[in-house]
């Protein structure tokens, strides 16, 4: 069992990242860590792996974990052996066998006669016989790294698996193999990722906020249904704060002129009755001074709503305060775009496809790119933009304005600030407040403007990008994703899938995330 007492953690430059967090993940439950960037999920899976020290609080853990993390830059300069931590012991077999029966070695070893035969089945299991446990980590792929530290738990079978965007750098056979040892193992499991496929095989979701963590008891789906009634609830509570808001100035402002008449009504007796003019000061002071306290009822009455509305607003998703905005493609839909004849491409004379390639690309068209990592689903998109041209076969391409987005969004300049982004996308010499008002709309306050686009996170990258393709005169006629959803959360998935949708021009995406595929419509695959 794994508990949480009232944890908290604050970066070392004194910012509070989240505080008070409680939870408890009973014996054999698999439980989904989910939140949007920057909340501290990934911070906090390290803090229950014992990486890293919470400022306040406890952990109670009952066995030791297992932590896949989702960046391995650290282990570059060691051995798969070493990133393991199985070096010791599969050196210490190997030196029992050729005799050397010390102490030392035995200790080493401590009794795991099957240390040797678990790494062999491992790999095996994991799809890496081609791979050596002496091989420097730096010589893998992100997916085989992934699967190396996936294989680790067969090897070392702990009782408490700690997975941190566990399928971000795995294609989809891959993906198969990870949601296959999740539905069968036996292991306590923390997870966190932006897979919906996956999220779906746990028991339960745990939302982490700056409010802290808000238990589901259930898979992704459920927790979408509960969301949805919450989000509901808090449009109603929207609409009636709106309506008392309307309201509450309806009155103020019939109190108001009703308190006016009645003033001028009884200055006007008085002026006929003769009263005396000290006398007129007086009523005139005591008549300022009862309009001054009703006004001042009623603003603390308005103002009292709107914090409230204002409140209210602020817990609604991102993705319901967002307004997108793409033009339409100046290209008529089913115009080809694209033709391949018998198409291949070779790396040392090596031919890239078994087989030619033979397919069309016309307008308006949503295309899924397909096949294992290193098909050669980066070299089709370079043939198809026109960065490189094919060795074999022939290639067609109509006139068009394309832009390709890969996972990094990098089309953005890390050296420039947010609004100076958006201007360099501004061809059709947009006004400032125009600039800003489209910055608005993709959730970039004035606070933003002057932020550099090195610090954005990878959902800020992509909203900024999506936010500069809307300031552009034309929408591209085709956008190509590589790897969108990769470095998002879940809610700017929902963002970048909802932005897909309206777009209407031509789609071509690289992505082993089914459900988002699924979700933005894709009409064809082509498959490598």
């Amino acid at each position: 069992m794994l508990i949480l007492q009232n944890i908290s953690y604050t970066h070392p430059n004194k910012d509070l990242l989240f505080s008070d967090i409680n939870l408890t993940v009973n014996n054999h439950e698999k439980t989904a860590l989910i939140g949007n960037n920057g909340a501290g999920k990934s911070t906090l899976l390290k803090i229950i792996a014992k990486e890293l020290q919470p400022s306040n609080g406890q952990i109670s853990v009952e066995t030791e974990p297992y932590f896949v993390p989702q960046i391995f830059g650290q282990f570059n300069h060691l051995t798969i052996a070493e990133a393991l931590k199985i070096d010791k012991k599969l050196n210490a077999l190997k030196e029992i066998l050729n005799g050397n029966t010390s102490e030392e070695n035995f200790n080493l070893l401590n009794d795991d006669w099957t240390i040797e035969d678990r790494c062999n089945d491992a790999l095996q299991d994991w799809q890496l016989t081609d791979l050596d446990l002496s091989q420097k980590m730096e010589a893998l792929s992100g997916g085989q790294k992934t699967k190396v530290f996936l294989a680790g738990i067969s090897i070392h079978q702990p009782e408490l698996i700690l997975l941190d965007e566990p399928s971000n750098h795995l294609d989809i056979a891959s993906r198969q193999l990870l949601y296959d040892f999740i539905q069968t193992t036996k292991s306590t499991m923390v997870v966190v990722s932006h897979d919906r496929k996956l999220l779906n095989l746990l028991d339960t979701v745990c939302e982490l906020s700056k409010h802290g963590i808000k238990v589901y008891g259930g898979n992704y789906d459920f927790y979408k249904e509960q969301k949805q009634i919450e989000n509901n609830a808090l449009s109603q509570d929207i609409q009636s704060k709106e309506k008392a808001l309307r309201k509450a100035k309806e009155k103020e402002r019939e109190t108001l002129e009703r308190q006016q008449k009645l003033d001028n009504r009884g200055k006007g007796k008085q002026e006929k009755a003769g009263v005396a003019r000290i006398m007129m000061n007086t009523l005139r002071n005591n008549a300022e001074n009862s309009t001054s306290k009703l006004k001042s009822v009623h603003a603390e009455k308005i103002i009292g709503i709107s914090q409230d509305l204002q409140e209210i607003r602020s817990s609604l998703p991102d993705i319901d305060k967002m307004k997108f905005g793409f033009d339409n493609s100046a290209l008529h839909k089913g115009k080809i775009l694209f033709t391949a004849t018998n198409i291949n491409f070779a790396y040392n004379t090596q031919s890239l496809w078994t087989e030619n390639l033979n397919f069309q690309i016309t307008s308006g068209e949503r295309i899924a790119l397909k096949g294992q990592n290193g098909s050669g689903k980066t070299t089709l998109i370079k043939l198809i933009l026109g960065d490189i041209e094919t060795q074999t076969g022939t290639i067609y391409r109509a006139d068009n304005k394309s832009v390709y987005i890969d996972q990094d969004y990098s089309l953005l300049d890390n050296k420039l600030k947010v609004y100076e982004q958006a201007q360099q996308f501004n061809v059709s010499a947009l006004q400032e407040h125009e600039i800003k008002t489209r910055l608005n709309r993709f959730l970039f306050t004035k606070e933003d403007w002057d932020k550099s686009c090195g610090e954005l996170s990878g959902g800020e990258r992509m909203r900024l990008l999506l936010c500069c393709l809307t300031i552009n005169s034309k929408s591209p006629d085709i956008i190509i994703f590589d790897e969108p959803t990769n470095n998002l959360d879940i809610q700017n998935v929902e963002i970048l899938t909802t932005a897909i949708n309206e777009y209407q021009g031509t789609l071509i995406v690289v992505s082993h995330d089914e459900t988002f595929l699924e979700q933005i419509n894709i009409e064809r695959t082509v498959g490598l």
